[in-house]
């Protein structure tokens, strides 16, 4: 796996901390080529201007805002890098924070931060988070996207979110709440209980991803794909019955 390593440092006070900041988490997807459904070739997509009728090179071309219908405002590579500070790719603290304050809805994309060398620093900031049971927020830049972040301990470990922000988090209105009886309450309380699990994350797999790993391998030595059996499950709609008849399944 190729890792997008990024140095960078963290601005605590006074304090500067050199730091590198990789990406978690990886695509475990299967990707698939687009291919002419005749020949079996691959797809080539074509940049074209509609207006000069031909094919347009990745250096001839711009970006534009649209600021009202096909009007547009264009900016270059060098008028955006003037929009950008010298010290805007620190990771600059703003405070801290308890974590249970965020909702995960906010969390996006996750990185470990990391120093190359032994730093007196890095390790008393970790310190320091564990000691108070807080995580820091703060902003920086990455790539060409402004964010904010949160830093926190996992473990041993330093990771970094970035956070979404709050007009990019779009929750819809809640139908009217249904009224239910005590007793009902009750099996769905008692159902609830019967299912507790610890969240083992090395146990859960992509369930998806491993039948298209067989399906294609089935389709290298020439078999067919089979179609999987349906789940025999029973529409229950009285909610009363199925609370207590998926009760009896897990006692």
């Amino acid at each position: 796996m190729v890792i997008d390593m990024k140095k960078t440092s963290i601005s605590f006070g006074l304090v500067n901390i050199p730091v590198e900041i990789n990406p978690v988490i990886k695509n475990n997807d299967i990707t698939f080529n687009q291919l002419h459904k005749k020949c079996l070739s691959r797809i080539r997509y074509v940049k074209y201007c509609s207006h000069c009728k031909k094919e347009v090179k990745q250096a001839d071309i711009i970006r534009g805002y649209e600021y009202k219908n096909d009007e547009y405002v264009t900016l270059t590579n060098e008028e955006f890098n003037k929009l950008k500070r010298e010290d805007e790719k620190v990771i600059e603290i703003m405070g801290f924070v308890l974590l249970n304050e965020i909702d995960p809805i906010y969390f996006d994309t996750s990185y470990i931060i990391k120093t190359s060398t032994k730093s007196k620093a890095f390790s008393l900031f970790k310190e320091a988070l564990a000691k108070t049971k807080r995580a820091a927020l703060a902003k920086t830049v990455i790539g060409t996207k402004f964010y904010y972040v949160i830093i926190r301990l996992m473990g041993d470990a330093l990771i970094m979110n970035t956070l979404y922000f709050e007009e990019e988090v779009v929750i819809p209105d809640q139908i009217a709440e249904a009224k239910f009886s005590k007793k009902e309450l009750d099996l769905a309380i008692q159902l609830v209980n019967s299912l507790k699990v610890k969240f083992k994350p090395e146990e859960y797999v992509d369930e998806y991803q491993e039948k298209l790993k067989k399906a294609l391998k089935q389709k290298e030595e020439g078999k067919a794909i089979k179609k999987p059996k349906a789940r025999n499950t029973k529409n229950i709609k009285d909610l009363m019955t199925a609370l207590e008849l998926s009760l009896k399944n897990v006692s």
